[in-house]
């Protein structure tokens, strides 16, 4: 039974409704149904009909919580997740700030309102000639029947809706009609949804299936509710990861990781068609969730693995790229059309509360803010900030505030002193609103109900508390809130949340993560019958959650976040302001964003005109896609295996899987974003071209010649070609400088093998060009430390690889350079050559013991470096090696405080000042550069030189011109360098544990015991959770144990929340802990192996929460284990949902222990009861 039935009561304002249906004459079942509805309990006849008309005239908006308007749905396979969680610490003092939402103010035609009505389950269809939609449906499918599927067309489908469709609803209709895959990107509650409805009934019509894909549990179960009243229910089923219901029907709905799982079972067989059971169309709701860092693999390899023969029908909200998802689809599925539509059905009108007024966010024109909102603005009517000063500092405050501000009545324009940042903060606290200041201002105005988002559960809780004596209810409305919490409470006794009772007598109420799921979806149906006029929710409700408003309120432009606060992305502010503006019900909707203390109207306005952000490829490999693709004969043979499914299974070569994966949506937009590079990294290299030619010799030479008269241009080439050879010589003697540095030094250093640890100055330009000079201690020549792993690695590794080159003091020699290793300042280790030492000091660590014993400071440091992981990263390169630079550890620290910052070193203890030839070297530079200096002042002193200096000048700026497009075309090759095909390298990452663990023989494509449990489960880390439960430590464990050892597995995100005297959760037993520290030993080496292989997947093994599981298993009731308990409502019942998910999963997979698979089947049954059981249907 589900909750709207509970909401069924009759209520004098539904039976006025009711009757303004069909005002005149009055049907005689609209008749009859009314006679009933005059029962407190009314007891309706089992008839299809009847009962459908019932559901949905008794309870329009609720009893069927239509998502036919689900758009910006961004939300987690459970319906709530954890990004409330951010806010937590301040939340509660948060909860008056108040950001709105959207509005809609588009007036239509009755045709049009019943449409929308009918998609979006504001409001009850209209009855045309007495049929009901499943009826006209039933006739569509008769007449194909008879006459064939040429009955089939745009204008018959449109015809089963008591309304005009839209253009862009017929459009994609037509597209689908002729064989192309669709995708339909429109904003929200705009009627996607209609789309997907008339393909079904198309596809029902032919005798095929129709698959329907949402991310959500949740939502999965609406949409199956929804589409029985429209196939009738022996025509729809249900598959989501608790839920079988129907699996053979023609319309088929379920979670995204069902349908992914199924392709990974067909991908590999010889047939994939008939492994999808003759289905002719996918339809991917939330196809945006593409983007979802988490998730959004899910759907790429949907439309990757999907059979070429089935139409893919993708509906979208309004993103800035639905071509390149169109083109993707269409280059690697065949003919796809895109349908687009940016027209919201219900206008948005955006507003902005502050302490005292509600004001229009933009202006007349729609573009800009409104004026009356801007900082100096609000600053004439804020009050005085310095609230701990006396009466007579405010008074002076106030008059000086005057003295600083002039006001022009007949502009609008203030004059006033520079605001400073904290003079700005000051200016926006002054003005936010309290809750009730916005909320008296929504009823005043009839703008309520009204979700407004809080981005914390506390906020939200708080909000609820502060507004309950606000009375937003009449007394029939009350009595029916009243009653449904009366059924509610008898039917769930243990899911009533207490707490908010009181708020939700007088209209308001909390929805968030927090809550369990059976009170949000009984706050969901009160709210759709217009009995719970503002919902405080958190993000998640933005997120699929079909609650439209009439206004959208948004407490806070910003959330936290690791990095501190972050402004919201448009695409995250439109999606909240969606649940604005009733289609049928609102003429407008309504977004009110809230003053408050971190930003302003100007913030808003930045977001709102920030544009849409694009779809961004999330594909990443995974165990379950590398071992379903690969996986082909198996070591074990069961008897239930025919030899003909055991030959279609042959697995992939590493050819078609790596074919495959390299199909992402990333590599396909990468592909035309090399393209456009390459482009234009050709119209640089030959503007580069272009802009050398001018400033050559021969072309400053033609310019001068021209410019300048006869002697003048004469006496300056003269002088410009001495100048050139002076220049000439003296990069010559810089070379030999450089080199006899070189050859200086490394004596010096071969001398400080054995005896102290000098002081050095590294030096080195960074890719920008950036000069960077480090003080260090030196360590020692790399092939003499006594640590192998460094010794090893610059051996094997080719990236450190060293060329010998001709010295250039001696060029008959060959100068042969080696890496040395040492401590900077800055906890660093540097690994270098010569060419990097800028100089050496005589002054250092001494090499000596501090106590007798003790090993030397040279050997420690050897140590030291030896232990690290040796993750070097290259800093700069050159003929002469490359320089490289390591994090040190915690134990390097001290040593590197020790390192004396560069002024604190004399000049006079540099050692190099002691090699003459060094010296002697150094000075015929010196004396070159003075002669070049002497030059060019003799050239600024002759005749023609100003007129020469111009050309001069103008081939400098262009030099610096082509230097800026050098930088460019670096910057264009480094990302053309980085943009290879996604995916396919991970895969191989992945395949090599995978090989490693013995779990599929990459070779053969043999798939072991370990493999076939991997690749049939659901989970973050398929192998990890493969690798537990085939560990036979868990066989001697009781149901009870075995539970909580499966919540240790999946307690990812769940937090311990305590407040006020809520501090306590149960523990685990000791032969838990003791199970979960084994098990957490064989998880430390599979995270060394994962780690070899490069390979980052998460593996969870957390004991915390598993007593609560424990607990709820072993019998106590919801009361009991909530009793003072230091989680939410809604974390808890999140735990033992994945939980039962985990253990329901055991018996289904394949080679797990029977005895596992009984105790894992007797711990699902009773953990699976109220209040968080979840019925579907």
């Amino acid at each position: 039974m589900d909750t709207f039935s509970i909401l069924s009561s009759p209520s004098h304002t539904f039976f006025t409704r009711l009757l303004s249906l069909k005002p005149s004459p009055p049907h005689p079942l609209l008749h009859h149904l009314t006679q009933t509805l005059a029962f407190s309990s009314p007891k309706f006849p089992h008839s299809q009909n009847l009962l459908r008309f019932r559901v949905t005239v008794q309870s329009p908006s609720s009893a069927f919580p239509a998502k036919s308007q689900l758009s910006d749905a961004d939300d987690d396979e459970e319906e709530d997740e954890f990004e409330e969680d951010d806010d937590e610490d301040v939340a509660a003092d948060e909860y008056d700030d108040i950001s709105g939402d959207m509005s809609d103010g588009l007036e239509q035609s009755d045709d049009e309102i019943e449409m929308e009505d009918s998609m979006a389950g504001a409001e009850p269809p209209a009855i045309r000639d007495e049929e009901f939609r499943w009826q006209r449906v039933e006739k569509l499918c008769e007449d194909v029947k008879q006459f064939g599927e040429e009955m089939i067309d745009d204008g018959s489908l449109a015809s089963i809706y008591d309304f005009r469709i839209d253009k862009f609803q017929r459009l994609a209709i037509q597209a689908f009609l002729r064989g192309s895959s669709v995708v339909v990107s429109a904003p929200t509650s705009s009627g996607k949804t209609l789309i997907a409805e008339a393909a079904a009934v198309a596809t029902v019509a032919k005798g095929r299936r129709l698959f329907y894909t949402t991310p959500l549990k949740a939502l999965s179960n609406q949409k199956f509710r929804e589409f029985r009243e429209t196939f009738g229910e022996n025509n729809v089923g249900l598959l989501t990861g608790d839920s079988a219901v129907n699996k053979d029907a023609q319309v088929l709905i379920m979670t995204t990781e069902i349908l992914r799982n199924m392709l990974y079972q067909s991908v590999g067989m010889s047939s994939a068609r008939d492994s999808l059971f003759h289905v002719d169309v996918i339809v991917l709701d939330e196809v945006h969730y593409l983007s979802d860092i988490s998730r959004g693999t899910v759907w790429e390899e949907i439309v990757i693995y999907s059979p070429k023969e089935v139409q893919l029908i993708c509906l979208s909200a309004t993103v800035a790229n639905p071509d390149e998802l169109a083109g993707w689809i269409g280059q690697i599925h065949g003919k796809t059309e895109l349908v687009t539509s940016t027209k919201r059905p219900v206008p948005l009108t955006w507003h902005f509360s502050t302490k005292t007024s509600l004001l229009p966010l933009l202006d007349k024109t729609g573009k800009h803010m409104n004026r009356r909102l801007s900082v100096n603005y609000l600053q004439l009517s804020a009050p005085a900030t310095k609230s701990n000063k006396d009466d007579g500092s405010r008074r002076r405050s106030s008059r000086r505030r005057a003295s600083e501000t002039s006001y022009d009545d007949s502009t609008g324009n203030m004059s006033r002193r520079p605001l400073s940042k904290n003079d700005i903060n000051l200016i926006y606290r002054s003005q936010v609103p309290q809750v009730t200041d916005t909320l008296w201002h929504l009823k005043a105005r009839d703008m309520l109900p009204a979700v407004w988002f809080i981005f914390s559960r506390k906020g939200c809780d708080a909000a609820v508390q502060y507004i309950q004596d606000c009375k937003l209810l009449d007394d029939c409305e009350a009595s029916e809130v009243e009653l449904a919490l009366k059924r509610f409470r008898i039917k769930y006794p243990d899911a009533i949340r207490e707490s908010a009772v009181k708020g939700l007598l007088r209209g308001v109420a909390a929805h968030h993560a927090g809550c369990l799921p059976l009170w949000k979806s009984f706050i969901e149906e009160l709210f759709q019958r217009g009995l719970v006029k503002v919902v405080f929710a958190t993000e998640t409700l933005a997120a699929g959650i079909n609650m439209p408003a009439r206004t959208a309120i948004i407490a806070s432009l910003s959330k936290r976040s690791d990095s501190g606060r972050t402004l919201l992305s448009s695409n995250e502010l439109l999606q909240m302001a969606g649940r604005a503006g009733r289609r049928g019900t609102d003429e407008r909707g309504h977004v009110v964003l809230i003053q408050n203390p971190y930003e302003g109207a100007e913030a808003g306005c930045k977001v709102l005109f920030a544009g849409l952000e694009p779809l961004v490829s999330q594909f990443t490999a995974s165990y379950g896609m590398v071992l379903n693709l690969l996986a082909g004969s198996k070591v074990t043979r069961r008897s239930s295996e025919s030899d003909e499914t055991k030959a279609s299974q042959s697995g992939r070569t590493l050819d078609e899987a790596r074919k495959l994966v390299e199909q992402s949506f990333g590599n396909y937009v990468g592909s035309n974003v090399m393209l456009a590079a390459k482009e234009e990294l050709a119209r640089i290299e030959k503007e580069i071209e272009m802009l050398t030619l001018e400033i050559s010799d021969d072309a400053i030479d033609r310019k001068s010649r021209k410019l300048l008269s006869g002697p003048a241009y004469k006496e300056i080439a003269d002088l410009q070609e001495e100048l050139r050879a002076e220049k000439r010589l003296r990069t010559e003697l810089r070379k030999r400088m450089e080199s006899q540095k070189l050859s200086s030094l490394r004596p010096l250093l071969k001398e400080c093998e054995n005896g102290h640890l000098p002081f050095l100055c590294l030096q080195y330009k960074d890719s920008e060009g950036v000069q960077h000079s480090i003080p260090a201690v030196y360590l020692g020549k790399v092939e003499l430390l006594s640590g192998s792993k460094l010794k090893n690695m610059v051996s094997v590794d080719d990236s450190f690889a060293l060329n010998a080159v001709a010295a250039e003091s001696e060029p008959t020699s060959v100068f042969e350079p080696s890496y040395y290793a040492a401590l900077g300042s800055d906890n660093s280790w540097y690994l270098f050559t010569e060419k990097w030492i800028k100089t050496i000091y005589k002054t250092g660590f001494p090499n000596v013991a501090l106590a007798q014993g003790d090993a030397l400071p040279r050997e420690i440091m050897s140590t030291l470096l030896d232990k690290t992981e040796m993750k070097w990263e290259k800093l700069a390169e050159s003929d002469l090696g490359g320089f490289w630079g390591m994090e040190g550890s915690l134990e390097t620290w001290s040593w590197s405080l020790n390192v004396p910052v560069l002024n604190s070193l004399s000049e006079h203890d540099e050692l190099l000042i002691k090699s003459e030839a060094y010296n002697h070297a150094v000075g015929r530079y010196k004396e070159q550069r003075s002669k070049v200096s002497r030059l060019k002042k003799k050239i600024s002193r002759t005749q023609g030189f100003r007129e020469y200096k111009k050309i001069i000048d103008m081939a400098n700026f262009t030099e610096e011109k082509i230097k800026r497009l050098k930088g460019r075309s670096r910057r264009l090759t480094n990302r053309i360098e980085q943009i290879e095909p996604s995916g396919w390298k991970e895969f191989l990452q992945i395949s090599n544990v995978i090989h490693e663990t013995r779990a599929l023989d990459i070779n053969t494509h043999t798939i072991f015991p370990l493999g076939e449990t991997a690749a049939a489960i659901r989970g973050e880390n398929e192998l990890w959770l493969a690798m537990v439960l085939r560990n036979k430590i868990l066989l001697s464990l009781k149901p009870t144990e075995l539970a909580a050892v499966c919540a240790s597995l999946v307690s990812e995100g769940i937090k311990i929340r305590p407040w006020k005297n809520n501090s306590y959760i149960y523990e685990s037993s000791s032969t838990v802990i003791d199970v979960v520290s084994f098990l957490d030993e064989q998880r430390s080496i599979f995270l060394q192996l994962q780690e070899k292989h490069g390979v980052n997947k998460p593996c969870y093994l957390d004991t915390q929460f598993a007593g609560m599981v424990e607990a709820w298993v072993s019998g106590l009731t919801w009361r009991e284990i909530m009793m003072d308990c230091a989680m939410d409502e809604g974390d808890l019942a999140r735990l033992l949902r994945r939980t039962i998910d985990l253990l329901m999963q055991i018996p289904k997979l394949p080679d797990i222990d029977p005895v596992l698979q009984s105790n894992a089947k007797t711990a699902s049954n009773i953990m699976d009861r109220p209040p968080i059981s979840e019925l579907a249907g």
